[in-house]
């Protein structure tokens, strides 16, 4: 029993605690299919929506191979065009995305521990920021214990600095742990935990984009590579490969990558790098895939190549007698990889051929450690095969409840049980739990590392009596509700502290002396607690004492206020909220992220905010904001004190406009708002009549809005990645530099994850270009910030970062931002 409960906790990380499976009786059958295939496929790429998702598809579910895809980050760099979460938070987003994405192509998702730190234009910028060795190991680690026989890259290890530098160096140490992974001298601690491996190819997944055009990959040399349709179709579902292709893509809905299917055939390339060429366009040619891969296999094979050619699909159950057969002899192979692959694998097959249906649910999301939880347990038999219900063991206690419950056929039956959470660890996304590097998470149990979720650890085991044979069957504990539009709702369970402190900006700005009332809130997670709230602040600061609080009910959240007093000179510092309940405290705050595409995340992390004293001066006070994708720019303007009314599209008239300061377009927002091309006239007329407008970037690729400045202005890629390149003003005594607050090179100190980006890199001459900078060995480009007077009024285009500097507490970014909002309101002449 321990070897199958450690089995189950290793094995079942990347199931979702969600709507139980029901296969159909042609799911089943495909599953059968799947469970006779005993070779593997490893996907390599760096983000979440590089991977080729036909090719993942068509390794799952025509080849029937067990597919994996390893994407060295979590897109933790990217932006958001579904929400407001950025960074670590839009890492979780992106998991619970690319997750979604492989229970559509059944693929499975791996990662190591690469922090997606925002782009980077050749291997050696990446490397300066991921730990080398370190992500090397990682994928060494998935190849050792993923065990493909086939790893494809999604890109070309021998082209730097043309494409991502995340992509390149993706490749490259692809490349490196092929056969690293067979070394038993590198990275030899991980062998005390896995065996050492030798995949037998590995291809690049070309296509004509990596030639420059369809006209020289038509006339490129193929003699090495390896032309694959993807194009199938599968009665089974319904769908071509290529459907469930664009289905899966479409997950990536952070992203805005939602796909159309298309049917017919599709034709990739792969480019055979290491291995022998496989001349029949079998990838796995010459790789025993059958049963008798396996020493001891041939006689599983025997009866389950039996089970798929005699399957019955209006009774699936005919085939019991052959699967529990079978899962004893599995049981017992000596290959301890595909013992444990494929014991699971079938056990999921008898028990969707037997129709059994397991729950064990409780009516709260949420528990906290040493609380008592009701939990209701549901088993079915829809099948006429006899089943007994033996006894149900609970994870982690390993409590045994003793059932012995002959399960007649379609009689429900259930139970309830009462258990105590005495060994309850906090939800969090476990690479969030240690503070890491700009570049790196800090993750230091080797067993967690890759795994796309942290493990779940309150379980129930089912185990059942069929013929005469014991059959676990794993389910997690869910919450379960019925909701009055959707019915019933499956959400994960999730343990957290007994309170969550949380002060709700992640910046606090103090652009003057003056003191500022911080509200705290408290959200209590069980019943009647009773605490002392405090605030940490810098040894330079100033906060008032301590208060009590007492809280009821759970679910409940309360407020206090504090006023927090800032140092005359500039400053920047932590606040910490802490709230002591009986004698411990808790410093940690529960977040929640809840979108209708992934399942409901709960996370417990650090409750910390950065308090930035701003030596800063403006003028103007009412702005109009027009969103973009999912910026945070408007809240952060509204802590140096402007009035910030955020527009929809559909709001814009003259007489709006002409009631700002300034208006501002929030990133992307051309992109994205179609209506604007509506719109743009009467904004500029807005400009020419006095008005101060800015524009942030938005991205060039099929951009083709005719009119986005008043004088013709061309979008383009350039960017400047490296946050800490130089910046050289151009001049000095320009008034956007000058007035309100006098604008230097120390401005640009502490900025983060890149300067700007989709430069202009053609203008007309009526805009005046304020900054050149450039990353290394490249040219300047002047294009991240021009201005152009038009008519009374003043258009600002600009590529700098902002999106990522205010809500980042940057100092020099606000300062140069509120400059921007000031221009044409100065009624002093500038001194140089």
């Amino acid at each position: 029993m321990r070897f199958l409960i450690a089995l189950i906790c290793c094995l079942t990380w990347q199931l979702q605690a969600q709507k139980p499976k029901k296969p159909s009786s042609s799911e089943i059958y495909e599953q059968i299919k799947g469970l006779n295939f005993l070779g593997s496929a490893l996907y390599v790429a760096a983000h979440p929506d590089d991977e080729n998702t036909a090719m993942i598809s068509y390794l799952a579910n025509t080849l029937h191979a067990r597919t994996g895809y390893l994407a060295l980050t979590r897109g933790d760099g990217g932006q958001n065009l579904i929400g407001p979460e950025i960074r670590e938070l839009l890492g979780v987003i992106r998991t619970q995305e690319l997750l979604a994405a492989r229970r559509t192509d059944g693929g499975e998702q791996r990662f190591t521990r690469a922090n997606d730190f925002g782009y980077s234009k050749n291997p050696e910028e990446t490397l300066e920021f991921w730990e080398r060795d370190q992500v090397l190991s990682d994928v060494v680690w998935a190849i050792r214990n993923f065990k493909p026989d086939v790893v494809i890259n999604r890109f070309d290890h021998r082209s730097p600095g043309t494409t991502h530098g995340h992509h390149t160096t993706s490749a490259m140490l692809s490349v490196e742990a092929f056969e690293l992974a067979n070394d038993i001298t590198r990275y030899s601690d991980q062998l005390e935990l896995t065996d050492a491996w030798q995949p037998k190819r590995l291809f690049f997944n070309t296509s004509y984009w990596f030639y420059g055009s369809q006209d020289a990959f038509n006339k490129a040399d193929k003699s090495n590579l390896v032309k694959v349709d993807v194009g199938s179709f599968y009665p089974a579902f319904g769908l071509s490969n290529t459907e469930i292709s664009a289905l899966s893509r479409s997950q990536h809905k952070s992203q805005g990558f939602g796909n159309t299917g298309t049917r017919g055939n599709q034709i990739e390339y792969l480019e055979l790098l290491k291995g022998e060429y496989p001349h029949n366009g079998n990838l796995f040619e010459g790789i025993d895939t059958s049963w008798n891969r396996l020493s001891d296999g041939e006689a599983v094979g025997t009866i389950l190549n039996a089970v798929e050619k005699n399957y019955d699909f209006k009774n699936p159950a005919a085939s019991l007698p052959d699967l529990l057969n079978a899962y004893q002899l599995i049981t017992k192979l000596e290959d301890k990889h595909w013992r444990e692959l494929k014991s699971l694998e079938i056990i999921e097959i008898i028990k969707a051929c037997a129709g059994l249906y397991i729950e064990t649910a409780t009516s709260q999301q949420t528990a906290t450690a040493n609380q008592k939880l009701a939990l209701q347990i549901e088993a079915i038999n829809r099948s006429e095969y006899p089943i007994t219900l033996e006894s149900i063991t609970l994870l982690p206690s390993e409590k045994t409840i003793a059932i012995s419950q002959n399960l007649n056929f379609n009689t429900r039956y259930s139970k309830s049980v009462e258990i105590i959470l005495a060994e309850a660890t906090l939800t969090t996304a476990y690479w969030l739990t240690k503070e890491g590097t700009e570049g790196m998470y800090a993750v230091a149990d080797q067993q967690l590392i890759g795994l796309a979720e942290t493990p779940k650890k309150n379980k129930a085991i089912f185990n059942f009596r069929i013929d005469g044979m014991l059959i676990p069957i794993t389910t997690d504990l869910i919450y379960k509700y019925n909701d009055r539009v959707n019915g019933e709702v499956y959400e994960p369970f999730e343990i957290v502290p007994k309170a969550s402190v949380e002060i709700k900006e992640p910046v606090v700005i103090f652009p003057t002396t003056e003191s500022k009332v911080i509200t705290t809130n408290i959200t209590a997670y069980t019943s009647n607690i009773n605490g002392i709230v405090s605030l940490q602040v810098p040894e330079n600061w100033k906060v008032s004492e301590p208060q009590k609080i007492s809280i009821s009910n759970k679910g409940e959240t309360k407020s206090l206020k504090f006023t927090i007093t800032p140092p005359k000179n500039a400053s920047e510092g932590i606040l910490q909220p802490i709230i002591k309940i009986d004698g411990t405290d808790i410093s940690t705050k529960v977040v929640t992220i809840d979108y209708d595409h992934i399942p409901l995340q709960t996370l417990v992390l650090p409750s910390k905010n950065k308090l930035v004293r701003l030596d800063i001066a403006k003028k103007g006070d009412y702005i109009g904001y027009i969103a973009g994708a999912g910026d945070a720019i408007p809240e952060s303007l509204t802590e140096i004190g402007y009035q910030v009314a955020q527009l929809n599209v559909s709001e814009i008239t003259k007489e709006k406009l002409i009631q700002f300061d300034a208006v501002v377009m929030g990133v992307r927002a051309y992109n994205i708002l179609d209506e604007l091309k509506y719109k743009q006239s009467l904004l500029l007329d807005y400009v020419t009549n006095g008005g101060t407008m800015i524009v942030q970037y938005n991205t060039s690729r099929g951009f083709d809005f005719e009119n986005l400045g008043p004088y013709p202005l061309h979008l383009s890629s350039d960017r400047v990645t490296d946050e800490r390149a130089e910046i050289t003003i151009l001049d000095p005594n320009a008034e956007i530099l000058n007035y309100p607050n006098k604008i230097t090179s120390k401005d640009f100190e502490g900025w983060v994850q890149e300067r700007g980006l989709y430069f202009p890199n053609q203008w007309d001459a009526a805009y005046k270009p304020i900054l050149s900078m450039h990353d290394k060995d490249e040219e300047s480009s002047e294009g991240s910030l021009l201005i152009a007077q038009y008519g009374k009024g003043h258009y600002i285009y600009t590529g700098l970062s902002f999106f990522r500097e205010l809500p980042a507490g940057v100092s020099g970014a606000f300062r140069l931002f509120a400059n921007m909002l000031s221009v044409g309101k100065n009624n002093q002449e500038i001194k140089p």
